[in-house]
């Protein structure tokens, strides 16, 4: 029988899988600058090349932010680039405007069976979950209901979405201690249902688009599991590929 052989994993990688076990353990916080390169090579006794290689990388997966002159940077969602990364939803005249964020709902529940196996937490495990309107120039867009595991969002309520005026993001970032480093999306055409339609003032089986999101930290652990609901008709949802 043949034997699957281990996996060889170049030592850049290694470095780099070194430096976000860093990250994760809160050494070099959001916004902070890291060691330079030389410093993180006599760190890992290797060569500033593989250092370069391993943050090349980082920063290509927006995890750190090379700032010309000035070093590398922890990546932080309080960096108003930073929220067009996730929500890709674009007006028709290409007009990046900033979004309103409007908090409807937040409360407690216990996990079923897909917030379970989404969130990587046990059936009946506590959550929390949000339901908000995204505005564009007062206009409501997109409805959307998140849910989170309880544990790492204890203390969020309605009253604390209501008061903040940054990023959602930046909320669970500054006041949870959590970074978003990625999310898979799954998108299909759906109808507005009686409810949505009401809260985005159109009519019921409108089209709209389902926009299913995973979010993921640090060491591919799930702490988001959202579900929007986009209205297309001035907007368009755009994907780079590369």
């Amino acid at each position: 029988m043949r034997q699957e052989s281990p996996t060889f994993s170049p030592l850049y990688r290694q470095i780099k899988n070194l430096i976000i076990q860093a990250l994760e353990a809160g050494e070099w916080r959001p916004g902070q600058a890291i060691p330079s390169e030389q410093e993180l090579a006599l760190r890992f006794n290797v060569s500033q090349g593989t250092v370069r290689k391993a943050i090349d990388e980082m920063a290509g997966e927006n995890m750190v932010v090379r700032k010309q002159g000035k070093g590398t940077f922890v990546a932080s969602h309080n960096d108003p680039r930073s929220l067009f990364r996730f929500l890709r939803l674009v007006p028709n005249d290409g007009d990046l405007s900033h979004p309103d964020s409007v908090p409807l709902e937040c409360w407690k529940a216990k996990a079923g069976h897909e917030a379970s196996r989404m969130l990587g937490v046990d059936p009946g495990a506590p959550i929390i979950i949000v339901r908000r309107l995204l505005k564009f120039s007062g206009v409501p867009v997109v409805v959307d209901e998140i849910y989170l595991p309880g544990e790492i969002f204890q203390g969020l309520s309605l009253e604390l979405l209501q008061s903040w005026s940054g990023s959602l993001y930046s909320l669970f970032e500054s006041r949870f201690g959590l970074r978003m480093i990625r999310a898979q999306e799954r998108i299909r055409a759906v109808a507005a249902d009686r409810t949505t339609a009401e809260m985005l003032r159109v009519g019921e089986s409108t089209p709209l688009l389902s926009v299913e999101r995973v979010t993921y930290t640090y060491g591919d652990k799930p702490v988001e599991w959202r579900r929007g609901l986009y209205l297309t008709a001035n907007h368009f949802y755009l994907n780079e590929l590369s």
